[in-house]
């Protein structure tokens, strides 16, 4: 299934609205075989949790380094919460839309600017929040009409990413910038949780690997992807932040650096969001 066009939302089973969205693997599966069953039951008969009027929804980011297993997570998050009656809706940055800023990402992931040390972070995190307040409306309207939004990839995305090219006061800087930025002038909603999915670079590296390709780029690895120091710096940042922030770290490798079963990640993933629904 292709991802919608723009201003063209998808509606999940329960009438749920997943905005302008690139959905992943996972989740098209699941809406491929829900919409099978229209036929006979209609998703507009399939019972909703009551919400309270006024109340807005929860706002999860998922974060990981690339190769983490975001989208993969995101879509099984969706898949569980959907189907016990929650209404759900998700966002993938960069949104690659057509929007000016992301088309002006991708040309960066492609190394259009030079390599990713080549281009100033202020001046890349700039693209990447700008591909955020752009969607700033939807996203907001998201969290009035859904009990769940969930983002692959949010605004510490763009502080770990970023803040791997810097050490020390430097590095400290630019993510006390990219916060007055992204959350003071852009306005962009807060999340109530945000779950890091921590992988080791060598196994995360592997699973870039395997990727399919990517609309946004022809590279079998964008100029992120394949630096490995990048990588390993920018899983540094995560982890300084989710001490830092006090966010849900998730391993997603074992005690030998195998990776976990999808399901049991899965699983700790909805044990971490499913309070926050009640």
């Amino acid at each position: 299934m292709e991802p919608s066009a723009l201003g063209d939302p998808l509606a999940l089973p329960g009438g749920e609205i997943v905005e302008d969205v690139h959905l992943v693997a996972a989740f098209e599966q699941c809406l491929d075989h829900m919409r099978a069953d229209e036929t006979s039951a209609s998703r507009h008969d399939r019972p909703h949790r009551p919400r309270i009027l006024g109340a807005m929804g929860v706002l999860l980011a998922i974060e990981g380094i690339d190769g983490s297993g975001k989208g993969t997570q995101s879509g099984r998050l969706c898949e569980t919460a959907a189907a016990k009656g929650y209404r759900v809706a998700t966002f993938s940055f960069p949104l690659y839309d057509g929007n000016p800023f992301s088309r002006a990402i991708a040309d960066y992931l492609n190394g259009e600017f030079g390599a990713a040390d080549d281009v100033h972070p202020e001046l890349a995190a700039l693209l990447y929040a700008g591909d955020r307040f752009h969607v700033r409306p939807r996203l907001l309207a998201a969290l009035e009409e859904h009990d769940l939004v969930v983002c692959d990839r949010y605004v510490a995305s763009n502080a770990a990413h970023q803040g791997a090219k810097l050490e020390g006061d430097l590095r400290r800087r630019l993510l006390d910038w990219l916060e007055e930025v992204e959350y003071g002038e852009f306005g962009l909603p807060r999340p109530d949780l945000v779950v890091l999915l921590d992988a080791p670079v060598a196994l995360a590296r592997e699973l870039v690997g395997r990727k399919a390709a990517r609309g946004y780029t022809t590279l079998e690895a964008d100029i992120h992807e394949a630096d490995v120091g990048h990588s390993g710096a920018t899983r540094e940042v995560y982890l300084e932040l989710a001490r830092r922030e006090g966010w849900r770290v998730i391993s997603t490798a074992d005690e030998d650096g195998a990776a976990r079963e999808v399901a049991d990640i899965g699983a700790e993933v909805w044990s971490s969001v499913e309070p926050l629904l009640r």
